[in-house]
């Protein structure tokens, strides 16, 4: 799965929502040292159920849009 988002850094009030039609990250980190990007991986895991590991920066590091992959195991018949 890949995800295209505009991140917020330095945002008194973090979260994940959608603003026209884009899915937009507040975090509470500033974009400093990759501090940032760090807290965006932590929070798009925590939200989509993953380890944080699961989650990869493609692209954008050092700008506001940014682009994810998160891979998510499927779960296979038989296994719960």
């Amino acid at each position: 799965m890949s995800l295209d988002v505009l991140v917020k850094p330095g945002s008194k009030h973090p979260g994940l929502s959608e603003e026209d039609g884009m899915l937009v990250l507040r975090v509470r980190e500033r974009a400093i040292e990759g501090a940032a990007n760090e807290a965006c991986i932590r929070a798009l895991a925590a939200a989509y159920g993953v380890a944080p590991s699961a989650v990869a920066l493609v692209r954008g590091a050092r700008a506001r849009r940014k682009h994810f992959a998160i891979r998510v195991r499927e779960k296979t018949k038989g296994r719960s």
